[in-house]
């Protein structure tokens, strides 16, 4: 018996064969590639290099600064720093109040309103601090200066509606209904006074240009009034319970 072994036969591609094609394909693609590589070294160009954009007036095209053009802060008036540094003051006895509620009653509803003047307060003295900071003035208020006078123990300027140290004196020995009361009232009387600076700033001469001011001031300013009616009430409230 013979064997018969049937191989099948593989076509091999040889380098000589595939040279055509491969040209082929180089030459095709070739102008794809070379039509991407300026688009993409231009990308990549614009990345490094920061476009500075000056909107026109209306009407007006807008303008391409150069690349080293730096932004500037807004020009401040001394009525804003002077703002700034006295509401830092204001805020700080309003949280120094706040903190008194937890040991002096047991009124939830003024516990919840204590809580929410004091987190929104001392966030808007982070940011009072911060634009402060921010254009190299002080954050605390320098005393008036007197004739003779240590100034390094000088008492700083009472800002309008801020308690005064009797009143201060007599709310930390207050309790219950009493404390009650006398905080409301002692806040109102604080936030009155925030309004008045409020007021008062944007009743000076060229004071509150400043858009971050003016955002802040306005947002206090509405804030507060809504705080005011909120303890108006609880007030009322609060005087009618006593009287039964």
């Amino acid at each position: 018996m013979k064997l018969f072994v049937c191989r099948r036969k593989r076509k091999i591609w040889s380098a000589r064969a595939t040279a055509p094609i491969f040209c082929v394909l180089v030459s095709v693609c070739v102008p794809e590639i070379s039509f991407l590589f300026p688009a993409h070294a231009q990308q990549t160009e614009s990345a490094k290099t920061p476009v500075v954009v000056q909107p026109g007036a209306p009407g007006q095209p807008s303008k391409t600064l150069p690349p080293a053009t730096r932004a500037t802060l807004p020009q401040r008036s001394p009525a804003d720093v002077a703002f700034m540094q006295g509401m830092i003051m204001h805020h700080s006895q309003a949280i120094e109040m706040t903190a008194l509620i937890v040991s002096h009653t047991g009124n939830k509803e003024l516990r919840l309103l204590g809580a929410r003047i004091s987190s929104s307060q001392e966030d808007e003295i982070k940011f009072m601090k911060r634009w402060l900071a921010a254009r190299g003035e002080r954050i605390s208020m320098a005393p008036p200066e007197m004739p003779g006078m240590d100034m390094s123990h000088a008492a700083m300027p009472f800002m309008p509606g801020m308690l005064t140290p009797e009143q201060m004196d007599a709310l930390r020995k207050s309790n219950g209904a009493d404390f009650d009361r006398l905080f409301l009232a002692g806040m109102i009387q604080h936030h009155n006074g925030a309004l008045t600076m409020v007021k008062d700033l944007f009743d000076t001469a060229g004071a509150g240009q400043d858009a971050e001011l003016f955002n802040f001031a306005t947002d206090a300013d509405n804030s507060q009034r809504a705080e005011i009616r909120i303890m108006d009430s609880m007030l009322e409230k609060n005087t009618k319970e006593e009287k039964r």
